[in-house]
């Protein structure tokens, strides 16, 4: 036996106006530069932790030097947001991906530097 055809009205559908939300550009542009000063510094401090990162491996040849330059590297990334309220930045305005994604930056940055300064051409 055949079955009926159910007969659907198309003309109930309701029309859906999208309404983009106003966008600030001044804010925006702002926060963008914020974020931008935030991140030079971070790099900076990872540059430097990284120096000492290798001075220290190098004063405590061994195992010794490798787990002193590690703790000090990760101990620089737990201090890094007091430092940061220190020098005057306030980390509440950024987003929490962007303080994470410094903070990952931090630490590569920081042991790409330590890497570079223990191998030969800059020993």
């Amino acid at each position: 036996m055949a079955r009926k055809r159910r007969i659907i009205n198309k003309d109930i559908e309701e029309e859906y106006e999208f309404i983009p939300p106003e966008f600030d550009e001044e804010e925006f542009i702002r926060k963008d530069i914020y974020g931008t000063k935030v991140l030079l510094i971070v790099a900076a401090m990872a540059v430097v932790i990284g120096i000492i990162c290798s001075y220290i491996q190098k004063m405590f040849s061994g195992p010794t030097g490798v787990c002193s330059g590690f703790v000090l590297l990760f101990s620089s990334i737990i201090i890094i947001r007091p430092l940061l309220k220190l020098i005057g930045l306030d980390i509440n305005l950024l987003e929490k991906k962007s303080v994470i994604g410094n903070d990952i930056m931090f630490l590569l940055l920081g042991l790409g530097v330590w890497i570079l300064f223990v191998n030969p051409p800059f020993y």
